[in-house]
C-alpha cells in the first residue's frame, strides 16, 4: 500500500466510527445475525455496508477479538461455546500444548473462516475499498487466556522467570501459544488479500503495565510485548500490508512511545488520550484516528448527543491548531446493546454529519 493514502484521507476530513456491529444488529434477528457472522459472504456484505453508510474508503471488520482465542483452544475439544470463559489456572501439559499447536493447522473454526472469507468477499466485491483484517495482540490474548494475568505480568516485570515462578512459566507458554494463534488468523487474513491489518491490544494499559513496572522491568516491556509486535509487522511487511494499531487501554507516555516504534499507518487510542497531546509523541507519519467515548454512546446520562459534537469540535479544533490531519472516530468499536439503538444511532449520526475543513497540502 501506498502509505500516504492514510494521510490523504485524514486531510480529506474523514469522520468514520468503527460501527460494523451496529450495522449487523441493525433490523436483524438474532438467527440472521448468528447465520451472518458465520457466513463469509454475509458478514463481508455487512463489512461493506458498514463502509458505504459512513462513507469510508476503509472496510473495517467484525471487531470479535474472541476468535484467535476459540482457533488456539479448539485443541483442548472443550464444550461448544465455553471458550471465552475458559482460562488456565495452571500451566497446560506437554500433551495439551501439542494439542493446541497441532489445531492451529487444522481447518479454521466455522466464525474465523467467515471473518476471513469476509475479507475475500470486500476483495472481490468492492476493489475501492481498502480490504482489512482484524485480530486481536498477542498480549491481549495471553491476557484472556490466564486466570490472574495482573500478578503474572507483574513477577514477569520484576524479573522473575519461569524456574522461579509457576505464574510466569503459565505467562511464557500462553504468550507463545497466543502468538501462534494470532499469526495463523493474520495470515489467512491477508492470504484471503487484505492490505490494512487492525491490531487491537487494548491490554498493553497502565493497568497491566504501570509507570512503576516499565521502570523496574523495561526488557519485560520489549518481551512481553514489543518482540512480539515486532513479529507481527515483519509478517505484514512480508505481504505488503499496512498496520492500524488499535489500543482503547489508558496509556502512559512511555508506553506509547514505544508503541510508535512500530511505525503503524494509523494509530487508534481510547477517550482517555488526548490525541492533541499524543500527537507530541506520535511522528506525522502515523494518522492519528478517534477518539471520541464511544462505550458511552449507549446511554444518555453518560453522553448526549450534544457531548458527542462538543467532543468533535474539541478534536478538531486542537488537531487543527497543531496542524494535525487526523480521521474523527471512535475509541472502540460501537457494540450494539439492545434497547439502546436509537440513542447510539442518533451519537454515530452526529459524528458523521460533523465535517471540517481539511487542513494538509490538498485543502482547496
Amino acid at each position: 500500500m501506498e502509505g500516504p493514502i492514510y494521510l490523504w484521507i485524514a486531510e480529506d476530513g474523514l469522520s468514520m466510527p468503527l460501527a460494523t456491529d451496529m450495522v449487523l444488529h441493525e433490523g436483524a434477528s438474532e438467527p440472521d445475525i448468528e447465520r451472518a457472522l458465520c457466513n463469509g459472504e454475509e458478514l463481508g456484505r455487512v463489512v461493506v455496508r458498514t463502509a458505504r453508510r459512513f462513507g469510508a474508503p476503509l472496510a473495517i471488520p467484525h471487531m470479535d477479538l474472541r476468535l484467535e482465542k476459540a482457533l488456539l483452544l479448539q485443541g483442548l475439544r472443550l464444550a461448544p461455546g465455553s471458550a471465552p470463559a475458559f482460562h488456565f489456572k495452571e500451566a497446560p501439559t506437554a500433551a495439551e500444548v501439542r494439542a493446541m499447536i497441532t489445531a492451529l493447522a487444522a481447518p479454521l473454526p466455522v466464525a474465523l473462516q467467515a471473518h476471513v472469507d469476509a475479507v475475500r468477499f470486500v476483495v472481490g466485491s468492492a476493489p475501492d475499498l481498502v480490504p482489512c483484517a482484524m485480530t486481536i495482540g498477542p498480549f491481549s490474548l495471553m491476557t484472556t487466556l490466564l486466570a490472574d494475568p495482573i500478578s503474572a505480568v507483574y513477577l514477569a516485570s520484576t524479573g522473575a522467570t519461569a524456574d522461579d515462578e509457576p505464574a510466569v512459566a503459565l505467562l511464557d507458554i500462553a504468550l507463545e501459544l497466543s502468538i501462534r494463534a494470532v499469526e495463523r488468523s493474520l495470515r489467512a487474513q491477508l492470504d484471503a488479500g487484505a492490505k490494512l491489518a487492525v491490531l487491537c491490544e487494548p491490554a498493553v494499559n497502565k493497568v497491566y503495565l504501570s509507570p512503576r513496572q516499565m521502570k523496574a522491568g523495561p526488557k519485560a516491556f520489549d518481551r512481553l510485548v514489543m518482540a512480539n509486535l515486532k513479529r507481527y509487522k515483519a509478517v505484514l511487511e512480508e505481504y505488503g500490508a499496512d498496520l492500524f494499531l488499535h489500543d482503547c487501554g489508558e496509556l502512559t507516555d512511555t508506553i506509547l512511545s514505544r508503541l510508535v516504534e512500530l511505525s503503524p499507518a494509523i494509530l487508534s487510542l481510547g477517550s482517555s488520550e488526548l490525541l492533541w497531546e499524543a500527537a507530541k509523541i506520535v511522528p506525522p507519519t502515523t494518522v492519528l484516528y478517534g477518539n471520541l467515548p464511544s462505550k458511552q454512546f449507549y446511554s444518555d446520562r453518560a453522553t448526549t448527543e450534544a457531548d458527542v459534537t462538543q467532543r468533535a469540535k474539541e478534536l478538531i479544533e486542537h488537531m487543527s491548531d497543531i496542524g494535525r490531519p487526523f480521521i474523527l472516530g471512535t475509541e472502540c468499536d460501537v457494540l450494539h446493546v439492545d434497547g439502546a439503538e436509537t440513542a447510539i444511532w442518533a451519537k454515530l449520526a452526529v459524528m458523521s454529519e460533523i465535517r471540517r475543513k481539511p487542513t494538509g497540502p490538498h485543502a482547496d
